[in-house]
């Protein structure tokens, strides 16, 4: 598979990830199981990070320590909700590693946007500029404060065997 079609297969990836990941942040709104949701939320964010590591690179590279990270949250992630079943402590350990799980694939995705998207690229060539860091603070914020919301609200009915 050539680089360009293998960056295509990795951002359709990191997008239907997100996309799947913020309905399931939704779903914890309301105290909703959104069990294949949240299936697949978890594959699609796992391939994306793990899809990662197969781009031609001779050194680490930030986006490399990014992805390990997020691989530890959702393995963390796949065990509260599987192994534990979300009982107990569980339950928001489930909910903060999803949700930074979700927010760090959003990070690159705003990332990549500033480096690919030419008006964005103008408004902070380096990502250091007031523009750039100004959208990582916000999504930040959004994150923090929908992690919040999810962990008071997030009481999902035991599942029955």
């Amino acid at each position: 598979m050539s680089v360009a079609a293998f960056t295509q297969v990795h951002v359709i990836l990191s997008l239907a990830g997100i996309f799947d990941g913020l309905i399931v942040v939704i779903g914890m709104f309301r105290s909703k199981n959104l069990h294949g949701w949240n299936a697949a939320f978890l594959a699609l964010t796992v391939l994306t990070s793990a899809t990662g590591y197969f781009f031609p690179r001779d050194h680490i590279l930030p986006s490399h320590i990014v992805g390990a990270i997020s691989l530890v949250l959702l393995a963390t992630a796949i065990y509260a909700r599987y192994a534990r079943r979300l009982a107990g402590s569980w339950r928001w350990i489930y909910v903060v590693c999803a949700v930074l799980a979700l927010y760090l694939n959003i990070s690159v995705a705003v990332i990549q946007a500033f480096l690919k998207v030419p008006s964005l690229t103008a408004l902070a060539p380096t990502q250091s500029e007031p523009p750039f860091l100004a959208a990582q603070a916000v999504l930040m914020l959004i994150v923090i404060a929908a992690m919040v919301v999810a962990i008071r609200s997030f009481r999902p009915k035991p599942a029955t065997a």
